[in-house]
């Protein structure tokens, strides 16, 4: 059984930092995608960054490019998401997810299809 467990969402004023992690259990992240989306509240879930783990390919929506990088660590199984310069408009629940997976419940990404989810992990930036 998959699971990806996320940490490192908390309350932040605007120009804050952050780093999210996902650790995956069941699912070696080697040579597949893995990505984080968030979800505002009344908003539809939308991808933020992706990245490869194998030759490190990583790609970002506009709105986080530049402030947010992905990372991983191999060893540990594990993403993270460093969130610099935060803003209020960056509030969000934040989810991992890997490429594979059931279709109910999966979306496309950047041509990537994410159908393993972490729980989530509630982002607050305040002004």
């Amino acid at each position: 059984q998959v699971q990806l467990v996320e940490s490192g969402g908390g309350s932040v004023q605007a120009g804050g930092s952050l780093r999210l992690s996902c650790t995956a259990f069941g699912y070696a992240i080697n040579n597949h995608w893995l990505a984080w989306f968030r979800q505002a509240p009344g908003k539809e879930r939308e991808g933020i960054a992706k990245i490869y783990i194998g030759r490190t390919s990583t790609y970002y929506d506009d709105s986080v490019k530049g402030r947010f990088t992905a990372s991983h660590d191999k060893a540990k199984n594990t993403v993270y998401l460093q969130m610099n310069n935060l803003e209020p408009g960056d509030t969000a629940v934040y989810y991992c997810a890997a490429d594979g997976g059931p279709s109910y419940g999966a979306r496309w990404f950047a041509g990537v299809r994410f159908g393993y989810w972490g729980q989530g992990t509630q982002v607050t930036v305040s002004s």
